[in-house]
Parts: C-alpha cells; sequence; structure tokens
C-alpha cells in the first residue's frame, strides 16, 4: 500500500504507514478477542476449577458475577477509556487496554483453584473477568476510530474492515490453541492433564501475544485527526458533558444504537452464538459437527467484512449495512427451521406427525429465564416444561384446572408431570429425572429422537444456512466500524461510539441466548426465541431505514 497514514496536509510529521496502522490495530484487537474466547471456550473446565464445593448462595454469587463481568462492564470501560481517548489521546488509550487485557488474562492462567485457596481462587477469577470486561470496553472503538482516523476518506470502509476480522482471528486463534493443547497433552501425559493443569496454558501463552501487540502499537504515532484538534486547542475537556449532555451529540449516539447497534448485536450474536446453543441444546448435533460448521462459517467470516467493508467505499455504508440487517431479518425463521431438516430431520419429522401438548395450570408456570445456571423451577409445569425444551422439543400449551399436576401429551400418550416445592435439593432433583426419563420415553415412542443421526444429516446444506447468515452479519459489521466514526464529531468520538456500541453488543447480543430460552420455555416452540433478535433487528431496519444519513466520505476533522 503505498499511500501512508500521514500523507495529507493535517498529519504529523512523523507518518506512519496505514498499512502499520491497520496491521498493529487489527492484531492488537484480534488478541484482545483471543482472550476473551479462551475464557469462554473453557468455561466448563474453569467452573470445575474454581466453583467446586461452594455453598449455594456462594456459587450463585459468583456464577452471576462471571456471567455479568464480561458484559456489564463493558459499557463501563467504553466510558472510561472514552474519556481518555478523547482528552489524551487514542493511542494511549487503547495501549491501556490490550496491556490491561493481556494482562488479566495471563493471570487467570497462574491462578490457585478452589481446592488450593477456597474462596480467594474464585474471587481473583472474578477480578481479572471484570478487568478483562472493562479493557474489552476500551479497545474495539480505539482501534476502529484510530485506523479510520489515518485513513483516506475512500478506504475508510475497507481498513477499517480489517478491524472486524479481528474477531474472527481471534477466535481462530483461541480454539487452534487449545486444540493444540489438548493434542499435545493427550500425546504425552494423558487425557485428564488438560482439565487438572493444561488448560492454563492457553492463558499463559497470550503472554507472547501480548509483548507482540505492545511492540506493534509502540510503534505507532497519534491519530492525524486528534493530533491536530489537540494542536489547535479544540480537544474536548469534559467527554460526558459533550456526548451526552448536548441534543447534537447525543441524537447522535440514539441513532447508533437504534439504527445499528441493536441489529448487530442480536445479527452477529444469532449468527455466531446463539446458532450453536440452537444446533447443541435444541437440535442436539454431533459436536463435532458444530464445532466444523463454526470453523468454516468463521473461517467464511474473515472474507466477509473485508469484502463488504471495501463495499462501502463504492456505494456507501448504509446500504451495505441495511442489506446486512434485512437478509438476517428475513432469514431468522427460515434459516432456522432449514437447520433442523438438515441437522436433525427425524426430529422435524416427529414434530410434523405426532405434536406434544403440555397441560397446565399458567400459575403454576414459571419464565425460566436463568441466566447463571442457578435457579430452581421446580413446580409440575416447570419440570415438564425444561425437559421438553431441553430435548428441543416444540410444544403447544393447554390451560388446565388449578390445583392440577400438569400433563405432557405425545400423540396418544399421556404423562403426568410431578411437583418438587418443599422437597430437599436431593429429592427434588429425584422427582427431576423421574419425570424426565418417563417423558423421554413417551417421546422416543413417538419418534423422537435422542440427538441427531449422523447419517441422516446434511453437512453441506446446514453450511449453507450459515453462510446465509455470516453473509448477513458481515455485510452489517463490515462498514460499522467507518460508519459510526464518520457519524461523530472528532472532540467526543471516541466517548460518543464506544457506549452504544457496548451496550448493542454486550447487552443486546449478550442476552440473546438467554432471552431465546426464556421465551422458548414460556412459549413451547423452539423456534420462538427468534423474536428476540428479531425485534432488536426490526429496529434498527426502520430507523437505518428512515433515521439514518449516508455517513461515507464525511471529513473527519470536524
Amino acid at each position: 500500500m503505498a499511500e501512508t497514514a500521514a500523507g495529507r496536509a493535517d498529519a504529523p510529521a512523523k507518518e506512519t504507514p496505514l498499512r502499520t496502522v491497520v496491521a498493529a490495530s487489527s492484531a492488537g484487537t484480534a488478541f484482545e478477542w483471543y482472550d476473551f474466547f479462551v475464557f469462554g471456550s473453557l468455561a466448563g473446565v474453569i467452573s470445575k476449577t474454581f466453583f467446586t464445593g461452594l455453598s449455594e448462595t456462594a456459587g450463585l454469587a459468583a456464577a452471576l458475577a462471571l456471567f455479568g463481568a464480561g458484559f456489564l462492564f463493558r459499557p463501563l470501560g467504553a466510558l472510561v477509556f472514552g474519556r481518555i481517548g478523547d482528552r489524551a489521546g487514542r493511542k494511549g488509550a487503547f495501549l491501556i487496554t490490550v496491556l490491561m487485557m493481556g494482562g488479566a488474562t495471563f493471570a487467570i492462567g497462574l491462578l490457585p483453584s478452589y481446592q488450593q485457596a477456597g474462596m480467594v481462587g474464585p474471587a481473583l477469577l472474578i477480578l481479572m473477568r471484570i478487568i478483562q470486561g472493562f479493557a474489552l470496553g476500551g479497545e474495539y472503538g480505539g482501534a476502529a476510530i484510530y485506523v479510520a482516523e489515518h485513513a483516506p476518506a475512500d478506504q475508510r470502509g475497507w481498513a477499517t474492515s480489517w478491524v472486524q476480522t479481528s474477531a474472527a482471528l481471534g477466535l481462530f486463534g483461541a480454539l487452534m490453541v487449545i486444540l493444540a493443547t489438548r493434542l499435545i497433552l493427550g500425546e504425552f501425559a494423558g487425557a485428564e492433564a488438560f482439565d487438572a493443569w493444561g488448560w492454563r496454558i492457553p492463558f499463559l501463552f497470550s503472554a507472547g501475544l501480548l509483548a507482540i501487540s505492545v511492540w506493534m502499537r509502540l510503534k505507532l504515532s497519534e491519530s492525524p485527526a486528534f493530533a491536530k484538534l489537540k494542536e489547535e486547542g479544540q480537544h474536548s475537556k469534559a467527554p460526558y458533558a459533550e456526548a451526552f449532555g448536548r441534543w447534537e451529540n447525543l441524537k447522535l449516539v440514539l441513532l447508533a444504537l437504534f439504527a445499528i447497534m441493536s441489529a448487530q448485536g442480536a445479527v452477529w450474536y444469532t449468527a455466531f452464538f446463539y446458532v450453536q446453543t440452537f444446533m447443541e441444546r435444541f437440535l442436539k448435533a454431533p459436536p463435532e459437527t458444530i464445532t466444523a460448521l463454526m470453523l468454516s462459517a468463521t473461517a467464511a467470516s474473515a472474507v466477509g467484512y473485508v469484502l463488504f467493508g471495501w463495499l462501502s467505499d463504492r456505494i456507501g455504508r448504509k446500504p451495505v449495512m441495511l442489506f446486512g440487517m434485512t437478509l438476517m431479518l428475513v432469514a431468522y425463521f427460515p434459516g432456522f427451521h432449514m437447520l433442523s431438516k438438515t441437522l436433525n430431520p427425524a426430529l422435524a419429522e416427529a414434530e410434523a406427525a405426532t405434536p406434544v401438548v403440555v397441560i397446565a395450570d399458567p400459575a403454576e408456570c414459571s419464565l425460566q429465564f436463568d441466566p447463571v445456571g442457578k435457579a430452581s423451577f421446580v413446580s409440575s409445569c416447570d419440570i415438564a416444561k425444561g425437559v421438553l425444551a431441553n430435548a428441543g422439543v416444540s410444544y403447544r400449551n393447554e390451560a388446565a384446572a388449578p390445583g392440577q399436576p400438569a400433563m405432557v401429551r405425545v400423540g396418544q400418550t399421556t404423562i403426568t408431570s410431578a411437583d418438587a416445592r418443599g422437597l430437599s435439593p436431593e429429592a427434588a432433583k429425584a422427582v427431576k429425572a423421574s419425570v424426565e426419563a418417563r417423558i423421554k420415553q413417551g417421546l422416543a415412542q413417538a419418534g423422537y429422537p435422542a440427538s441427531a443421526d449422523p447419517e441422516r444429516l446434511n453437512f453441506w446444506g446446514a453450511f449453507g444456512v450459515l453462510l446465509v447468515f455470516v453473509i448477513a452479519a458481515t455485510a452489517l459489521y463490515g462498514p460499522m466500524a467507518a460508519c459510526l466514526v464518520e457519524l461523530f464529531p472528532t472532540r467526543v468520538r471516541y466517548t460518543a461510539l464506544s457506549l452504544p456500541y457496548h451496550i448493542g453488543t454486550g447487552w443486546i447480543g449478550g442476552f440473546v441466548p438467554f432471552s431465546a430460552f426464556a421465551i422458548v420455555t414460556a412459549v413451547g416452540n423452539i423456534y420462538s426465541g427468534l423474536w428476540f433478535p428479531f425485534a432488536f433487528t426490526a429496529l434498527s431496519v426502520i430507523c437505518c431505514l428512515f433515521f439514518l444519513r449516508e455517513t461515507k466520505g464525511r471529513p473527519l476533522d470536524a
């Protein structure tokens, strides 16, 4: 790339090639996503290591903190680092974020387990998780802004799209390091060695990646747009007041949230996270098939981000993003129905031939929203619905007389559920197991499969569905960074951009799996959970279509 980031009149004296800017920003962001995905991929092993032996209350607190820290602290990090970036400079802000993220990830690999240090281990783990989420809240905005403010106006979409690919690269890196560690330890120390201590290696491996990321970012100069603003004494002294206290800026924050980020969080997390839950929990597809599908989809997405970022430099940000969110809006329900037919055709056939009905007193049925996995749903209705939802079976609700125990009708067979309220945990568990066994027996007799048949699944058909989701997600996400940067004035760009981004990804996107499952158990249809991302995507389609103006080519020195 011949053109440099400083090849303009307002650039600082020290020139930084645009390729260096893009490489350093993208590599650092990919490293932070690596940290985030390593933790997510090893959550099961981590839970066994740090929460063994905790009481119910302590376990709930720990699970709640671990769940919430990754997402709930991201907007806080966005505010803190946004202020630093708008007052002191872009470079310093996202240099701090990569140091915090890398340090916390490396530290997780050294933490004592619950067996070694009691509550100290879980407490330190929660703290590291908070630091991770806090740092990630400041990373994306800094990287996207830094690249966009260096890039020529006609290459912003393409240049910032490389920052978007960092999520795919980070996921790939995490999966590859974990897989390599498992294989090597399995060969020389036995499979159990990974769960015992080998899980720490991917976290410790991040030290090398951190060193490379810091070295690359230290080579960078300050953003030319911010450097010019600071030289003229025009940089913001009070970013919060300017970004959120002035209507002309606040309305842009709200526009970014409702016209772009509501869909981005819903679309991206559905395409890359909820779809995994759906295939595993409802369709009971083989784990190796799910892994292969998701790795293939992730590889395809890396190309999609760059392609659609480049396209937005030609035809505009708005039409490309609007295409992506509209495509996903249209594809949600047909796509997931097609996944059922390609991955578990026997389930789709059984649901059509022998529908299931839950007959229960509505007052006995809870909304099973359980983001931390610690709530107790022990009424006869809750137990019956929980069994069906976990079995991936859709059902229709029918009201019963008050006080009557819930019943499950599978074709001509009726199974009576049982109530476990007031029982000890051990007794309640036994009641649930008994109900589950009887319901599953009735389902099996009606032709409902316990799991997907590997001989009947259509891998390439399922990949075709995921490819549609990938096209939608990358068309929305690829040009998004450039659009958000162009939307906000330089004085408050870091602060104003980061907050709606992390509300959309952290709070809307992060709650997709849990909210969707709650809707499934309440409504009784395994596809009904899609209404959650559908609603947020539809909101963005309307707001984008009618209220968002094209941003392509806007000067960034305003």
